[in-house]
C-alpha cells in the first residue's frame, strides 16, 4: 500500500539531488553521518510526496538518501501505464544490484529500507547483504484485510539493527496485532499516535501529518547516527 500521491521532483530537490542511473540522491549540506537507500511502496514512485518529505527531513539531519525505482514503476514513468509490482524474486534482485552499486560509491555506514513494500523487500535481504541497519516506514505486517496471514517469520530471526516506524492504527499492522508477533531483539518499534499506514494521524489526536513525518525523520536519523 502507498500514500497514493504522484508527486514530481521539484526544482529545490534538484538543488540537493542528482540523477544517478535513474536514482535520486539527496545530500546533506554538512557532513554525512550515514547513507540510507530508500525504496518506494507498491503504488507510488520514488518522488511521491511521502518519499520526498522523508528525504528532505533526513538530509536536514545529516543523512544521505538514495532513492531508486523498481522496474515496474520505472516503466510506468515512461508510458504512464499502471502495473502491479514485479514478482518478489525480481524485486529482491534489483535491491541486490542497487545495494552493490551504492556500496562501491559511499564510505561510512550504509543502511537500507523503504516505505511499505520497499521496506519489506529490504528486510528480506538485510542480513544477506550485511547492511549496517534496516529502516521500515509503515511495515506491511500483513496484506489488507488478511491479518490471519502475517509476513513476519523472517523478522523473528533478523540480526540486522532494525527500526520500524509504524502508525498505531495501520491497516497493515496496528499496535494490537503487532504486539502478538515474535520479533527479533534487533528490531526497535517506534509507534506514532493514531497514525495510519502513511503515518497520517487522526485530527482528534492533536498531531498533524507534517509533525509525524518530521518525528519519523528525526527518529530515523538518530537511529542511523549511532
Amino acid at each position: 500500500m502507498s500514500n497514493g500521491h504522484e508527486g514530481v521532483i521539484d526544482r529545490d530537490q534538484y538543488t540537493h539531488a542528482q540523477a544517478d542511473g535513474g536514482w535520486l540522491r539527496d545530500l546533506p549540506q554538512g557532513p554525512v553521518k550515514a547513507t540510507l537507500i530508500l525504496a518506494h511502496g507498491a503504488g507510488a514512485p520514488m518522488d511521491s510526496e511521502f518519499m520526498s518529505v522523508m528525504a528532505r527531513g533526513l538530509t536536514a539531519c545529516g543523512i544521505e538518501v538514495i532513492r531508486f525505482e523498481f522496474a515496474y514503476m520505472a516503466a510506468r514513468r515512461v508510458d504512464g501505464k499502471k502495473r502491479p509490482p514485479n514478482p518478489q524474486a525480481q524485486l529482491l534482485q534489483q535491491w541486490r544490484d542497487v545495494y552493490a552499486q551504492v556500496r562501491q560509491q559511499v564510505a561510512g555506514p550504509l543502511a537500507i529500507g523503504g516505505k511499505s513494500m520497499g521496506g519489506r523487500m529490504a528486510s528480506l535481504l538485510a542480513d544477506e547483504l550485511g547492511a549496517d541497519a534496516l529502516v521500515c516506514l509503515g511495515y506491511p505486517f500483513y496484506a489488507v484485510g488478511k491479518p490471519e496471514k502475517p509476513r513476519v517469520a523472517h523478522l523473528a530471526e533478523l540480526k540486522t539493527r532494525t527500526l520500524i516506524i509504524q502508525g498505531e492504527r495501520d491497516a497493515l499492522g496496528n499496535r494490537e496485532a503487532v504486539a502478538a508477533y515474535e520479533l527479533s531483539p534487533a528490531i526497535r518499534l517506534h509507534w506514532l499516535a493514531a497514525a495510519d499506514h502513511d503515518l497520517k494521524p487522526l485530527k482528534s489526536s492533536g498531531f498533524t501529518h507534517p509533525q509525524h513525518l518530521e518525528t519519523a525523520a528525526q527518529t530515523v536519523a538518530s537511529f542511523l547516527s549511532i
